[in-house]
């Protein structure tokens, strides 16, 4: 008896190792660069001091770090048959989040948990990824062709989408339904279907507009003219590109940005991040942070590939589209290029509940490398 549980022990102890060594180590000193890009950012955010932001963002990182090797430990088959649990308890969150959610600048998007402010609805995204890899996990092209075989997840979109416009959180909404529509073509949607569906957006984008807060009209507006209201509307998006522009080809130097150090730059250890380094280090350094994050994006893209199972694969691109929609959103909504919204930079914006869910969502993403070979069990529900 003693001999059986000694081996039982060694068993699990070489699998844990084997795992180990399977994780990525490369794309793990991906995100670490990309979180120390952020310790240096928000560095000079706070006038050259580590508090407060800096060090507590290294924090974070690191027990974003441990909790994302432990989430990669865990075999992707026991994920996968959590997802539509990890669906209903995100919905249950947001419904929860519009009863007793604590309210700030006009939104309600908050639950308060541990002395921290988390937002269900980043949860609910990589929730949303998993439930619909789940359910395509086996789909044949038939019944993916099949009308009625769409109906289920095309509500498991739509539910929580329409939770958080209530919020309302506009932002995070539409990153919701682009991350959801990219698991349909992962899974094989015909091209036509989303061609449609695209159509029939642009057609309803007016009675929309009608639609929205008074605020998300004035954002959409300011976008086609900041000049209009360069005092109010528009002075977040002029100080930015004044930023962007001052900044030059080198930049101005670590800790020598004026936007950003005499408070004409604002939110600049959130939203406007990205502007503050472009202007302390310029194009260079700009285009030195986008070619750090499009090698995340890129690898997490390599990931998908490598995975032999569907499910894998589409968890990985879910995930990896969720991780892009951050970065192109933030960095196109400072240049001017779309309209202004509370979306921060992946793993260098200041923020807590945001570093820890983009770090269980790489856990869960590297928990598809780990176990990118397993092979699932012949009994699953084959579509």
């Amino acid at each position: 008896m003693i001999g059986s549980e000694r081996r039982l022990v060694r068993d699990a102890s070489f699998d844990i190792t084997r795992k180990l060594f399977r994780i990525s180590w490369l794309y793990v000193l991906l995100l670490s660069a990309l979180a120390g890009v952020g310790y240096v950012a928000l560095y000079s955010a706070a006038g050259g001091a580590p508090e407060p932001y800096a060090a507590r963002h290294m924090l974070r990182f690191g027990f974003g770090l441990v909790l994302m090797v432990c989430i990669a430990m865990i075999d992707i088959r026991f994920i996968q048959r959590m997802s539509w649990l990890a669906w209903f308890g995100g919905v249950v969150l947001l419904v929860l989040v519009l009863k007793v959610g604590n309210v700030g600048k006009g939104a309600q998007r908050w639950l308060e948990l541990g002395g921290m402010q988390w937002q269900p609805s980043e949860l609910m995204k990589l929730a949303l990824v998993l439930a619909l890899a789940s359910w395509f996990h086996r789909a044949s092209w038939e019944r993916m062709g099949n009308p009625l075989f769409l109906v289920p997840p095309i509500l498991a979109v739509l539910v929580p989408v329409g939770l958080i416009l209530k919020q309302p959180n506009l932002g995070t909404a539409v990153i919701a339904a682009v991350v959801g529509g990219t698991v349909f073509l992962g899974a094989g949607l015909r091209w036509w279907k989303v061609a449609l569906i695209a159509g029939a957006l642009i057609v309803a984008a007016p009675i929309g507009y009608n639609h929205l807060r008074d605020y998300q009209r004035a954002r959409i507006d300011t976008f086609l003219n900041p000049e209009s209201d360069p005092l109010g509307a528009g002075y977040n998006i002029i100080q930015s590109k004044i930023a962007l522009g001052s900044g030059g080809v080198w930049g101005k130097g670590f800790l020598q940005g004026t936007q950003g150090h005499l408070n004409f730059l604002p939110e600049k250890q959130t939203d406007f991040i990205f502007t503050m380094l472009a202007e302390e280090f310029g194009l260079v350094g700009g285009l030195a942070v986008i070619g750090l994050l499009a090698c995340i994006i890129i690898g997490g893209m390599l990931i998908a590939l490598r995975c032999r199972h569907q499910y894998g694969r589409l968890v990985a691109l879910g995930i990896t589209m969720n991780f892009f929609m951050y970065v192109f959103v933030n960095i196109a909504m400072v240049m001017g290029a779309i309209p202004v919204g509370g979306v921060p930079l992946p793993l260098v914006s200041h923020g807590g509940s945001a570093m820890i869910m983009v770090m269980i969502g790489m856990g869960v993403l590297m928990s598809v490398h780990v176990h990118r070979d397993v092979e699932f069990d012949d009994r699953s529900r084959d579509l």
